[in-house]
């Protein structure tokens, strides 16, 4: 299997059993298209038809970010995603969610997010951190500060709640 259908299942595969609505099917579509296509003409275009479909759902989500399979968008609008960003695999993303670079300070940079994350609505994700896999981010939440694995993590600021 070659990767693009390996990152599209992964990312359809998140979904469970039940329909996944046309315009998310399609952003994915995209999304994997464009990270995996080949020569510069097939990228422009692909980049065309990505940029298409993300003005539609009104998301910011680079192209260029790292995003491992099975990013599952259950409600796909207004998410942002810097194109240095780092999300590993089965990442949940909620509504509005904000994920971004720092421009100064001691966490200048974007943050770098494990496996199997799941990140509520209206989250703030910010500066150069590690999220760690099996975390839980609250709705509202603004997380500027490194995460260990297994937590649950809620407020402004951010703290760990489990």
């Amino acid at each position: 299997m070659d990767r693009f259908q390996e990152l599209y299942r992964g990312d359809l595969a998140a979904y469970g059993d039940g329909p996944v609505p046309f315009l998310t099917r399609c952003f994915h579509y995209r999304l994997r298209k464009v990270q995996t296509a080949g020569g510069s003409l097939a990228r422009f275009w692909e980049h065309f038809c990505f940029r298409v479909i993300s003005g539609r759902l009104r998301m910011e989500i680079s192209f260029g970010a790292s995003i491992g399979k099975g990013l599952c968008l259950p409600h796909p609008y207004t998410i942002t995603v810097n194109s240095n960003a780092v999300l590993g695999e089965n990442v949940t993303l909620g509504k509005n969610v904000t994920i971004g670079k720092q421009n100064r300070g001691e966490r200048e940079g974007t943050p770098v997010i494990g496996n199997r994350v799941v990140i509520g609505d209206n989250a703030v994700i910010v500066g150069k951190i590690t999220i760690g896999d099996d975390v839980w981010i609250a709705p509202n939440a603004y997380v500027n500060r490194d995460i260990p694995a297994g937590a649950a993590v809620e407020g402004n600021p951010c703290k760990v709640i489990r």
